[in-house]
């Protein structure tokens, strides 16, 4: 879907030199409670990227349609914190962003999803998406949902995406849906992306980026290079018992961590590790995370590597996030160790 490449090229319009990249197309944000998100008379790009955050008022669920259609025009495949897949064809709405009824403590959630978007072609999406709806706090852990969904016009490109709530209560104030586009034939220089750091190991235990601006969406990378030792995840410094995450591991069965001190990485094998990591950063709100990890493990294409999905939230309800922490048990990240971070508000 053109990631790779408008990474690169967000890189280097960071550092004047790049043109392209992902631009913000559109964007809605609530002055008052709805039921309804919606960006509209978007520009033809050949990928969407979807940011959404929601704030609750009452009962709330997330339904997602693309060019006010609808009709029974939409197949999804979902699964929710890990459990077996569920599907919908010929439905009346579409792939994530949709999390069932969120009625039950907790306040926030928030997503990503990408959109393919030719034409003369099924419009096929991909999307991931975390929520405090289990309860506010470190002591609760947070859940996920992760599907596919497709919009069968073939006729048309998508131009408006709809988030809209069924349930009783609404969307509040500050709930937000931003669209990204990107395009290979793109020219221009104001990525929404901005690099805030670039940081690498030092061959001598952990180590963290630099403080960077406080934005509201965050964008990490890191690359980790180390022994066999548990890698640890933090923020701001911040080791006290305000994390709590979920995570599978190689498709299995969820497990939750909650009060802890960080967001444990990885264990196992001296090998490296790829972190892609999405936040949502508001000062007022629990951090949220949507995170995805590979681990090559043994050398070779005769080992598979190993996989992570996860959700994460750092229960801080008073500061932004300005820093990561990567740490270990014991021993160090090699200086082959590297994170970079993006954001915008």
């Amino acid at each position: 879907m053109g990631l790779g490449n408008s990474l690169q090229t967000a890189q280097g319009a960071a550092g004047g030199g790049g043109v392209g990249g992902w631009v913000e197309l559109g964007r809605h944000t609530l002055g008052s409670e709805a039921d309804l998100i919606s960006v509209a008379s978007l520009a033809d790009k050949r990928y969407y990227m979807i940011l959404w955050n929601t704030i609750r008022n009452g009962a709330i669920d997330h339904i997602f349609r693309t060019n006010n259609d609808s009709g029974g025009n939409y197949a999804y495949r979902r699964s929710q914190n890990g459990g077996a897949d569920g599907t919908g064809v010929s439905s009346t709405h579409g792939c994530p962003p949709y999390m069932g009824s969120q009625n039950a403590g907790g306040n926030d959630a928030f997503g990503n999803v990408y959109v393919s978007n030719l034409a003369g072609k099924e419009k096929l999406a991909q999307g991931h998406a975390v929520t405090t709806q289990a309860g506010a706090g470190a002591g609760s852990a947070p859940r996920r949902q992760e599907g596919v969904g497709k919009w069968s016009n073939t006729s048309v490109a998508a131009n408006r995406f709809d988030m809209i709530n069924g349930d009783s209560g609404g969307y509040n104030t500050g709930s937000e849906m931003v669209v990204l586009g990107w395009d290979p034939a793109d020219t221009h220089t104001t990525n929404f992306w901005e690099e805030l750091d670039s940081s690498n190991g030092d061959g001598s235990g952990g180590f963290s980026t630099g403080t960077f601006t406080a934005k509201k969406y965050l964008w990490v990378q890191a690359f980790l290079d180390g022994p066999s030792a548990d890698g640890e995840i933090g923020v701001n410094g911040d080791t006290g018992s305000n994390y709590s995450h979920r995570r599978s591991f190689n498709g299995g069965s969820d497990s939750t961590v909650t009060s802890n001190g960080n967001w444990s990485a990885e264990g196992g094998t001296d090998t490296p590790i790829l972190l892609n990591m999405f936040f949502i950063n508001n000062s007022a709100n629990e951090k949220l995370g949507i995170i995805h990890s590979i681990r090559s493990e043994t050398a070779g294409a005769g080992t598979a590597p190993s996989r992570k999905e996860w959700v994460c939230k750092w229960a801080n309800t008073s500061s932004q996030i300005t820093s990561f922490d990567f740490n270990l048990t014991s021993g160090s990240f090699s200086t082959a160790s590297t994170v970079k971070v993006w954001g915008s508000n």
